[in-house]
């Protein structure tokens, strides 16, 4: 199941009274898909799952995938802390058209290797469509190791991970011991092309929704083997890549949304505006990137 090179995982835009914005969700998922993105994850982490509800999250499914998913694939996250309600919630989004489903290490409860492997063995067995799995240690505070990784590969809709563990070394040996048609996706920007280098699938990214266009030229000089303009577009990149996180994700990003011209709209609480000095540093890391011989 090839699932596209450049994924992003998108923000959910909220009205003034922080209420979903469907609407606006159909106009970014289009802008989207026409700014380099081959598919795009619903109601992940950085589209603020925790605040969301289950009936905003099914909405939000049906309305990209209407939207774009001719075109693109629709991926909908499903994870949680909690293995009981992300069964459940994996049952019903498969029946909403999308082409598949990410889930999360469980964050706060630290599970166990063993633990990791029925929670996504759980979530499997409730749905045929194909899942991903999410390793983000700086978020879950537990990694997943390629061992277990390895033992889900072994259950057949289980095809993918996204990984974040920023560690070199445990992605060589992912790639190392996993199934060659197991893929791997970058989860930092910062290491799309590193892990590229490795061999694996591409990004599921949160940059790619002001600079999916140059992240495009990166990735698809990467596989037409001109490496030396791959590397260009990495570095020039970079300061994007490491800026957006300057506060907690998506504070950022959607600022950055709402300043080129879309309505994201702002973060439900706990998560909280970004400072005058964050914006002023995001709109200038912005500016260099499209500005031209940069």
């Amino acid at each position: 199941m090839g699932l596209g090179r450049i994924l992003t995982a998108m923000v959910t835009p909220m009205n003034d009274q922080l209420e979903v914005d469907y609407e606006e969700t159909k106009r970014l998922a289009t802008y989207l898909v026409e700014h380099g993105s081959d598919g795009i994850v619903v109601s992940g982490t950085t589209g603020e799952s925790p605040t969301l509800t289950t009936e905003e999250k099914l909405e939000l499914f049906k309305v990209v995938k209407e939207t774009v998913g001719k075109n693109v694939t629709v991926i909908a996250g499903v994870g949680s802390n909690n293995t009981a309600s992300s069964v459940a919630l994996a049952r019903q989004a498969s029946q909403t058209g999308v082409d598949g489903l990410m889930a999360v290490v469980p964050y706060y409860n630290k599970p166990t290797q063993e633990g990791m492997y029925q929670h996504f063995k759980a979530i499997a067995e409730a749905t045929p469509l194909p899942i991903l799995l999410y390793n983000v240690p700086s978020r879950t505070s537990v990694n997943m190791q390629p061992e277990t990784v390895l033992r889900l590969s072994e259950i057949p809709n289980i095809v993918a991970l996204k990984e974040a563990c920023g560690v070199m070394d445990q992605v060589s040996e992912l790639k190392r011991i996993l199934p060659e048609d197991f893929e791997i996706f970058s989860g930092d920007d910062s290491l799309t092309l590193p892990m590229l280098a490795l061999g694996c699938s591409g990004i599921i990214s949160v940059a790619s929704h002001v600079v999916g266009d140059e992240m495009k030229k990166m990735v698809d000089a990467w596989y037409d083997g001109d490496t030396q303009t791959a590397l260009e577009w990495h570095l020039k990149l970079m300061p994007v890549f490491r800026g957006i996180f300057v506060t907690a994700n998506p504070i950022p990003i959607k600022f950055l949304v709402n300043a080129i011209g879309l309505n994201a709209g702002k973060a439900r609480l706990p998560l909280v505006d970004a400072t005058s000095e964050q914006q002023k540093f995001l709109i200038e890391l912005l500016k260099k990137v499209k500005e031209p011989n940069q």
